[in-house]
């Protein structure tokens, strides 16, 4: 009889236990980077911003909140020539509000899948459908205007604008990756956005750029001679001629943005208001920039939550026609504004769309 009854794992037991955690971590390790959704790049931020020398500023925190408890994530948001505001938002709705202060449930089109809004010169709006396509919605219904680009789905329609000759620019945010994984593609930091634009006379789509990192917003300049397209995880924004002898070529508009920018809109003195998103929290970034980090968290999505800083505070630039910043109004700690998708200038208020609030934030901007 030996001292101990404790039991004694024999070597063969030992040895198949060790097979087996083995094991286990190869299947992990397969499952991460052989079935991986992305196959990423790194991704790397942006040199130091120009507008971090502008004076800092929290006014975001200090907008009013207009249909709070109506809306459901409103992302953008436009006027027509009546001064009505339509707005997109979560649950599938065109919701718009009228002069006289009501809100109003417009069109229901369903679905979590509205994005971009902007108003035509012959009444009704154009919505962005990352399901659909490009949708035409007026008094009379809804219908598509267009869901394919040279024999292809349009998988991800993101921001619209409409020229004055009725011609629609559009962006797509990525071919590759969905709404619901838009994260997906930021991690693999490889370019799948495009810039369309619909002719309505033609009723034809045709592509004007390609290989976009995360196409955006998209906005027209003031005569109309140039477009601006976003980057969002470039930290940029394009500017595509139009008109002139440069028309067709491309250049740079501002880069090294403080944030990636979302969509853009053109205001009243022909500069821009651009909103710009937190791409990742403080301390996170090394994430961007690991090919296994990236794998990992393309693997778990639960751990995108835990890296993306948008819901944690908010922050949207003026940039002049010229591409130079003007502006900057921030909510550092996100107290009040958040992952705010949209702010659009409007009888000399700033209104904000954001994905984070049941409300649009509205700022006066003669006291800003």
């Amino acid at each position: 009889m030996t001292g101990n009854n404790g039991f004694r794992p024999s070597k063969h037991c030992l040895k198949a236990c060790s097979s087996f955690v083995l094991a286990s971590i190869l299947a992990f390790t397969l499952q991460i980077y052989f079935f991986s959704p992305i196959s990423p790049d790194p991704l790397h931020l942006p040199h130091v911003s120009a507008a971090l020398n502008l004076p800092t500023s929290n006014k975001l925190q200090e907008v009013a909140k207009i249909g709070e408890g109506f809306l459901n994530k409103p992302e953008d948001l436009c006027f027509d020539k009546e001064g009505i505001l339509y707005t997109a938002t979560r649950d599938g709705w065109i919701k718009r509000l009228h002069r006289n202060g009501s809100w109003e449930d417009w069109r229901l089109i369903g679905g979590d899948t509205l994005l971009g809004v902007t108003t035509t010169r012959t009444g009704g709006i154009i919505v962005c459908d990352t399901q659909k396509g490009l949708l035409k919605v007026g008094e009379d219904g809804v219908s598509v205007l267009t869901s394919h680009v040279n024999g292809t789905e349009i998988r991800f329609a993101d921001d619209v604008i409409e020229a004055s000759d009725g011609s629609l620019y559009f962006s797509v945010a990525s071919s590759k990756f969905g709404l619901h994984d838009w994260y997906l593609d930021v991690l693999e930091a490889k370019p799948h956005g495009q810039l369309l634009k619909y002719d309505p006379l033609l009723n034809e789509t045709s592509m004007l750029l390609d290989n976009l990192a995360f196409a955006n917003g998209v906005a027209l300049s003031e005569d109309e001679d140039f477009l601006v397209v976003c980057e969002t995880w470039k930290f940029r924004c394009l500017k595509y001629w139009l008109k002139g002898e440069r028309k067709g070529r491309t250049e740079v508009f501002v880069d090294n943005l403080p944030g990636g920018p979302d969509n853009i809109n053109l205001a009243p003195d022909g500069s821009f208001w651009i909103a710009l998103l937190e791409l990742s929290q403080e301390g996170m970034w090394f994430v961007h920039t690991s090919k296994a980090s990236k794998h990992l968290v393309a693997a778990f999505p639960k751990l995108q939550g835990l890296i993306q800083g948008m819901r944690k505070k908010a922050m949207v630039v003026k940039v002049g026609a010229d591409g130079k910043m003007m502006k900057r109004f921030n909510d550092p700690n996100g107290s009040v504004m958040s992952f705010v998708t949209n702010a659009l200038e409007f009888e000399e208020h700033l209104y904000l769309g954001s994905l984070n609030t049941n409300f649009i934030g509205k700022l006066l901007l003669r006291t800003a």
